[in-house]
């Protein structure tokens, strides 16, 4: 599954972070704890050369080297630092730490200073042991050891306080990823917003207010746009030059069959024929127009001004006359749809309530933060549940008894959906009759649905 550039970005520098924290820790712990054994045995190296004098200068006399050796540890038992001579008369001698007990010296010791490591009293010890000629010619082996417990202590020190501190470097590496990616990223949103912002709003973007590796892109995007505006305005003159083309001919064919009607000849069903090829008309070119409408141009119409247009029209009307329409629309509500769509799709509902309307009809609208619903509603019949879905998906008619093409839902349907407004119809509770609510956009794409 693909991930936004945001994500890959900060999960690129947590992975890389995490990396360095690991390479780092792994390098500097080795490096900490070779300089920690290299002091632990280079005190050894330099206790053992204090032992080595001592034992040269006392001729190995375990009081004279116990009064030269003062480091108060050789003296306390078991402490973990320890010094043994051995070889000569007295056999070996060793400091009063090592209580009843001896080193296990390794056999042969070598004639320079060798460490070796082992068990001790309390536990494993590391020594330095060495076989020393004395001014005399006689031959001592002199050995000298401390305890692992606090070298061991120390690298434990060494882990926790380099886990501590680069556990730290880690969290600051993906904090700085976290926003590193976020100022890089900045641009990018600016240019969604603008985009965003440019279908309501016909200014041009502006590639100098981006940086240098975004701008060409501002630049690209701005010119699709205006060729995307230019396509639009083509179709939509096309649109326009064919419904001229196709009504002239159809009205001229609808005054000749009237005029035949007017000479006595019965004609109902070219009438009714005609009605229907009008409507076809009218519902495919309001798909053509509707199809290629321009959210670029932020087109914005004012739900009263149309709804008052319209009344207007069907108040003139005899067929409505006996109407009483209902009008609770505010001022200020508005959709993002052009105003002869909005019209187009507002008349055929209202054509379709006063042809089943008993003698009331009742339009309002609702804004709630950016949306507005409009509702259409009639004390007529309504239409049956059952019914209602095949209604707005073919605009067939469900009822021959009125005249009319029955496309007026499936035309609104269709001009709706392509501008990505609703259409849902229900049972009117306050009129008994068919209730339509339409959901037009009013700043953005909306899903169509229907109930």
């Amino acid at each position: 599954m693909s991930r936004s550039l945001r994500q890959r970005a900060i999960m690129g520098g947590a992975a890389w972070a995490i990396l360095i924290v690991v390479i780092g820790t792994a390098a500097l712990l080795y490096l900490l704890e070779r300089q920690a054994d290299r002091r632990f045995d280079n005190a050894l190296l330099s206790r053992h050369l204090q032992v080595v004098v001592a034992v040269a200068n006392s001729d190995g006399h375990p009081d004279q080297l116990a009064a030269l050796l003062t480091d108060p540890a050789y003296a306390r038992p078991y402490s973990g630092r320890y010094w043994q001579v051995s070889g000569g008369d007295q056999g070996a001698v060793a400091s009063r730490s090592l209580f009843d007990t001896l080193l296990d010296v390794p056999d042969d010791p070598p004639s320079t200073q060798t460490i070796w490591t082992g068990e001790g009293p309390n536990g494993a010890i590391r020594g330095v042991h060495q076989l020393v000629r004395l001014d005399d010619g006689r031959e001592r082996v002199v050995t000298v050891a401390d305890s692992l417990t606090a070298l061991t202590a120390e690298r434990r020190r060494i882990r926790q306080s380099l886990l501590a501190t680069f556990g730290l470097v880690g969290v600051l590496g993906i904090a700085g990823a976290i926003l590193l990616t976020s100022a890089a990223l900045r641009p990018l949103r600016k240019l969604r917003e603008d985009v965003t912002h440019r279908w309501d709003s016909p200014e041009k973007l502006n590639p100098d207010s981006y940086p240098a590796e975004v701008a060409p892109l501002v630049t690209d995007i701005d010119t699709l746009l205006e060729r995307n505006r230019e396509i639009i305005d083509r179709s939509r003159r096309q649109a326009a030059d064919l419904a001229h083309a196709l009504k002239t001919p159809s009205a001229i064919l609808r005054n000749e069959i009237e005029s035949a009607c007017g000479r006595g000849f019965e004609t109902p069903a070219a009438i009714d024929a005609l009605n229907r090829i009008d409507a076809q008309i009218n519902r495919s070119l309001a798909r053509i127009r509707a199809g290629n409408h321009d959210p670029v141009r932020g087109q914005h119409t004012a739900v009263r001004t149309s709804v008052d247009r319209l009344l207007r029209l069907f108040k003139s009307v005899p067929a409505s006359a006996h109407i009483d329409f209902r009008v609770e629309v505010a001022d200020s509500a508005m959709v993002a749809m052009d105003q002869h769509d909005l019209e187009e799709v507002l008349g055929n509902l209202l054509e379709n309530a006063t042809k089943w309307a008993k003698g009331r009809v009742s339009i309002t609208a609702t804004t709630s933060g950016d949306s507005t619903d409009i509702v259409i509603e009639d004390d007529g019949p309504g239409i049956p549940d059952d019914a209602r879905r095949e209604a707005l998906r073919t605009g067939g008619r469900l009822d021959t008894s009125k005249p009319g093409s029955g496309l007026g839902l499936a035309i609104a349907t269709d001009l709706l959906d392509a501008y990505g407004g609703s259409v849902s119809l229900s049972t009117s509770e306050r009129l008994g009759g068919l209730k339509v609510q339409v959901s037009p956009p009013s700043g953005g794409r909306l899903v169509l649905h229907h109930e």
